[in-house]
């Protein structure tokens, strides 16, 4: 059997108590190590778990999943994903690689940052297609993920921006992961002059952890906010119901407060 496990999003003990026994039980114990990240490292989940975990970088699952599926059809293998196991669409590959090659697979699921964004009080069922903000470069500076979120903004759906990290790729360098300031910034640029530029938005940081941090604001107060380490995540908001302004109202600066208490409780979803 190959078994997809959740680690959920915080630390070591946010596995499920049915992942960790799997866990236990299995010949081989590999950990998806490129899109997402724990506030812990390897050697603290090795130490909890009680089994030594094999690092899956992107090459191993997208280019050698062979590796992975190997032995399985004979023992159990698990495979450790940060927050829950489908949250990125690589996994399912890895499915159909293994439904392909006569492997039964089952899913331990887990807390995901698609989900776990409802601590900021908006409703996830106003939420729209989630988008995802990468680093700019001096010679590619991609703009596309703003038409995806003026759609939502259009049909007054919140968007969930997923912020880039360099973590998953083979460079020597430290990885690089991509604040709310610098995803607040690029959005500025892009938007210029226009009236969104005064939106309330939301900034989330190490959601799920003890130190979890979230601020909601103008993108202009976003832009010089400090957050803390990573991972961070940000919302553009839609209509706003009068609950969900009650609730960003506990996380917001004065320029955030401003313009909730300014807007119209008209224009408000019902």
């Amino acid at each position: 059997m190959l078994y997809f496990i959740g680690l959920g999003l915080g630390d070591c003990k946010d596995i499920t108590v049915k992942g960790l026994e799997i866990v236990r039980q299995c010949s081989r114990v590999y950990l998806e190590a490129y899109t997402s990240i724990l506030t812990v490292g390897k050697e603290a989940l090795e130490e909890y778990y009680g089994r030594e975990l094999l690092l899956a970088d992107r090459d191993i699952v997208e280019q050698q999943a062979d590796e992975i599926l190997k032995g399985a059809d004979v023992s159990d293998v698990a495979f450790l994903v940060v927050g829950d196991p489908f949250g990125a669409t690589t996994h399912s590959d890895l499915v159909l690689r293994a439904l392909n090659a006569g492997i039964q697979y089952r899913v331990i699921h887990n807390a995901s940052i698609m989900n776990a964004v409802g601590c900021c009080g908006l409703q996830l069922y106003n939420f729209g297609e989630t988008v995802s903000i990468v680093f700019w470069m001096d010679t590619w500076r991609p703009e596309s993920f703003y038409d995806k979120i003026k759609k939502n903004r259009d049909m007054g759906l919140h968007t969930l921006c997923l912020l880039d990290t360099s973590a998953h790729l083979k460079i020597y360098e430290p990885p690089r992961y991509m604040t709310v300031a610098q995803a607040a910034e690029q959005l500025l640029e892009i938007l210029q002059n226009r009236r969104d530029r005064d939106t309330v938005c939301v900034g989330l940081a190490r959601v799920g952890a003890e130190d979890q941090t979230i601020r909601s604001g103008t993108l202009q107060e976003l832009a010089s906010s400090d957050l803390g380490g990573p991972l961070h995540s940000m919302i553009i908001s839609g209509h706003l119901h009068p609950l969900e302004v009650d609730m960003l109202k506990l996380f917001s600066g004065p320029e955030g407060l401003k313009t909730l208490k300014m807007t119209d409780s008209s224009t408000y979803a019902s």
